[in-house]
């Protein structure tokens, strides 16, 4: 039985929905065809929003291993007196985002929390596929411990988080900070992850809903992974529903929407952790789909999950 989406959802979502029903139907693996798309329906979705006063952002950046330059920028209330940090990777499917796309939306988290936000510029698949955007994140991780005295920052209060893409990728950053004995996290924070990349079949119930459908899903893993997404093969440093091992990691915060086609990844992730021993506050947020709140900031479940996630920096 399908679940009727949240009405305020469901009314911002009506001239996309339309839109989209007009267009012709993209193609499984088109990625290029996809980062115009939804890069132009992100950064409309983000002109939308309003950036709050007070809070000052400073480019910087760190080195990859690879020596490659991964460009960040720092976000701080001018008055907070905080001495916690969170390291923000944005969504995108792997394949687009950028620190632009993100940027008022971490506004809003350090506005909202008094705490600083490190935006990611890590580089996108297919051109980049698996290990270098994970590799990024690790190394802007260790580019804020290395920095956390020149900064105010407590290194013991570093956390990681991210949303959708960069959701699954903070959770393989806390996967590769354990297993490389560091640095040491204080948390991870994951908005609606993408964590499994065997989710790319239509879920019954849920296609019609779907703001990121399995076919959008199986582009952005074979843009990451190439032929092997979905197959046996898959590391769990792409992949982290993938990791066998899920003990001695950071208390997770997890959010996942009811209509969202990770839904059950999340949930499943989020019970592996808890039974392996790990603080986990699960929400699941009814009658959404994937990315709800950038489609209606205003509307009482958006609200609703901001407050949360600012709760959530709040405790580190």
């Amino acid at each position: 039985m399908s679940i009727p989406m949240d009405t305020e959802i469901a009314a911002a979502l009506s001239p996309t929905v339309a839109a989209m029903k007009a267009a012709p139907p993209l193609a499984p693996g088109d990625w290029q065809t996809r980062r115009e798309v939804f890069s132009t329906a992100i950064a409309a979705q983000a002109a939308e929003l309003t950036a709050p006063p007070g809070v000052t952002v400073t480019p910087c950046s760190a080195t990859a291993g690879d020596g490659a330059t991964i460009p960040l920028r720092l976000y701080q209330r001018q008055d907070a007196q905080g001495a916690s940090l969170a390291v923000y990777l944005h969504g995108g499917g792997m394949f687009l985002g950028s620190l632009d796309t993100h940027d008022t939306q971490c506004r809003i988290y350090t506005h909202l929390s008094g705490v600083a936000l490190l935006s990611v510029g890590y580089r996108l698949a297919p051109e980049h596929p698996h290990p270098v955007p994970v590799e990024d994140c690790y190394a802007a991780l260790r580019w804020a411990e290395a920095n956390a005295a020149d900064l105010g920052i407590d290194p013991a209060r570093i956390a990681i988080m991210g949303d959708s893409a960069g959701g699954g990728l903070a959770a393989a950053v806390a996967l590769l900070s354990r297993d490389r004995r560091g640095p040491a996290l204080a948390a991870q924070i994951l908005i609606y992850p993408m964590l499994d990349d065997r989710t790319i079949v239509a879920q019954p119930g849920l296609a019609d809903t779907a703001t990121w459908s399995a076919e959008d899903n199986l582009t952005g893993w074979r843009c990451l992974l190439g032929d092997g997404a979905g197959g046996p093969d898959t590391p769990a440093y792409a992949a982290p529903a993938r990791a066998d091992n899920l003990g001695a990691l950071p208390p997770a915060y997890i959010e996942t929407g009811q209509l969202d086609i990770f839904r059950d990844e999340n949930i499943t992730y989020a019970q592996r952790l808890s039974r392996a021993g790990v603080p986990v506050e699960l929400i699941q947020y009814p009658a959404v789909p994937h990315a709800f709140d950038t489609f209606d900031p205003a509307a009482a479940v958006s609200r609703r999950a901001v407050d949360n996630r600012v709760r959530a920096l709040n405790a580190l």
